[in-house]
């Protein structure tokens, strides 16, 4: 039934997209993405796209610039091929927190990139949990920004009791918070930081209280680990019996294994929208759970021009 399908892959992410197609029961499509000597982008398409509704698996994540060249790349092969419509499945989005102007003469690259992908030939967006929702309106094509929200709660209502407490770790991820604490029927915690730079916070007091409990943070990434683990040694301070930290996306960049291992959190909870590196997946603190269902599905529904806000929970 899906004859008109075609779903490729850049590298930034190639068994996450097996998995989909997995998912959908179609063959991964056949494209050699490689580099010049000179370190350019090259990519092939080696099928027949012709009138195709074609979906490209591509993760901006580290190396970001490359893997983002490769989808654009990718985009201009497809367009120019007469492909039939273009989605750009980016479960991680890059350079979305920079998505406004919080310094003079600072660039918004959120928009840059939007505009980049747009530009390329791509016909719709599908993302999971964007790091701010207004990047939507960044683009001037249709956008699907998907939570995984379902998947995180699964696994926190099979491993945790009612004596756990849902906590924020800056005041952006309230709302996120008390989604999955109103869900849970659990109580809320939101943790009050200033930050002092890029990558650089410092906790300075904790909202809510958190003594005897099971604390969990939820975030939408985690990038150098410096929030979670000065949160996680907060809460513990605070009274805290344990600390698990949840989050979609696994950037874990600079010391944030290093970081991870040396806190006293019991496991962090992650998803598949980025591989993890090789000194992550050797990292018995890292549960890793598949977003691969939700983006299956989502895809299908697309394809058969389905209804696809019931996804958006």
């Amino acid at each position: 039934m899906l004859e008109k399908i075609r779903i490729f892959s850049g590298n930034a992410n190639k068994k996450l997209a097996q998995d989909i197609c997995r998912n959908l029961g179609v063959p991964l499509g056949k494209a050699n993405v490689t580099t010049f000597s000179d370190g350019e982008t090259r990519v092939e398409i080696d099928e027949n796209v012709r009138g195709m509704d074609v979906f490209i698996i591509q993760s901006t994540c580290p190396p970001v610039n490359t893997t983002l060249m490769e989808l654009l790349i990718m985009i201009d092969a497809l367009k120019r091929a007469s492909a039939y419509r273009i989605t750009a499945v980016i479960p991680y989005y890059g350079y979305a927190r920079q998505d406004r102007k919080v310094a003079p003469r600072a660039p918004i690259t959120a928009k840059l990139v939007a505009d980049l992908i747009t530009t390329a030939g791509a016909n719709r967006v599908l993302s999971i949990d964007l790091h701010a929702g207004q990047i939507q309106g960044f683009f001037n094509i249709p956008v699907d920004n998907l939570y995984a929200t379902p998947i995180l709660l699964n696994y926190i209502r099979q491993k945790f009791n009612s004596d756990c407490v849902i906590v924020s770790p800056d005041m952006g991820g309230v709302v996120r918070a008390r989604a999955f604490a109103t869900r849970l029927g659990v109580n809320l915690a939101i943790i009050d930081k200033r930050r002092e730079g890029p990558n650089e916070s410092q906790v300075m007091n904790i909202i809510g209280n958190v003594n005897n409990s099971c604390a969990i943070i939820l975030d939408d990434m985690i990038d150098t680990a410096g929030t979670v683990t000065l949160s996680a040694q907060a809460l513990l301070e605070a009274g805290a019996s344990e600390v698990t930290v949840c989050c979609t996306h696994p950037v874990l960049s600079g010391p944030a294994i290093e970081r991870l291992e040396n806190s006293k959190i019991k496991e962090v909870v992650v998803t598949d929208t980025i591989p993890l590196n090789e000194q992550a997946k050797a990292c018995s603190l890292i549960k890793v759970l598949s977003v691969s269902g939700l983006l299956s599905e989502a895809i299908r529904r697309i394809y058969y021009d389905e209804s696809v806000s019931s996804l958006f929970v």
